[in-house]
């Protein structure tokens, strides 16, 4: 019979020991790295309360290192995934700190990308696997990850929503939640979360409509 050690399968849905600090890491790792895209070289981790006083015997750096590889909570080799990275030529850095008044199980990921910029996110692992993004490139947001979520960035003008509701509308796919913010420069980020998953299709319509900046879709995982 096998052995198994402490970041081994516990139950069908995660690499243990702890839904909060592997399960909820890696998932936020995960949607993380949906936001800043896949062609980064180097991430910084800044651990807050709890994650940056345990983040080795709990296995959060490891679980949060896979999920910005990719993998799922469940994914066997999440055990494996420092060295994984390694030889995928990605440096992984960890960095306790204080990030103020946030959740004691929360992360800021600085993803350095191969074209020179640096994309930031940050996120809390809530509890039995369940995480928040609550910061995307210095924006207060607020999103969970389970369901498919549409984050479009565009310059603020009357009907822009209208013009995106349309393209969902036709998919005959339902808005669950929708949350909107505009700074000071008059940008404007609106975070559609939806009933369905997004296609290829919706998206690029979404992209090309007038005025529109940036559009990620981050699918559940």
């Amino acid at each position: 019979m096998k052995l198994y050690g402490v970041f081994d399968i516990l139950g069908p849905v995660m690499i243990g020991p702890s839904s909060s600090h592997t399960a909820g890491a890696a998932r936020l790792g995960k949607v993380a790295s949906k936001i800043a895209g896949d062609d980064f070289y180097k991430v910084e981790f800044y651990l807050h309360g709890s994650f940056a006083k345990t983040y080795k015997g709990h296995g959060t750096d490891r679980a949060l290192v896979a999920g910005v590889l990719g993998m799922d909570p469940d994914d066997e080799r999440l055990r494996n995934s420092l060295e994984i990275a390694k030889e995928k030529g990605i440096e992984v850095i960890f960095i306790p700190t204080d990030l103020g008044d946030q959740h004691p199980n929360t992360v800021k990921f600085v993803f350095y990308k191969k074209d020179g910029k640096n994309v930031e996110v940050m996120g809390s692992s809530i509890g039995g696997g369940n995480i928040l993004i609550t910061e995307i490139e210095g924006e207060k947001v607020e999103f969970t990850g389970e369901y498919p979520t549409i984050i479009a960035k565009y310059n603020d003008r009357k009907g822009m929503l209208a013009d995106i509701s349309k393209f969902i509308l036709e998919k005959d796919i339902n808005i669950a939640n929708m949350k909107v913010t505009r700074n000071l420069q008059m940008i404007t980020t609106a975070i559609i979360e939806l009933d369905a998953k997004v296609d290829d299709e919706m998206v690029e319509k979404i992209r090309n409509i007038k005025d529109m900046l940036n559009v990620i879709v981050i699918n559940p995982v």
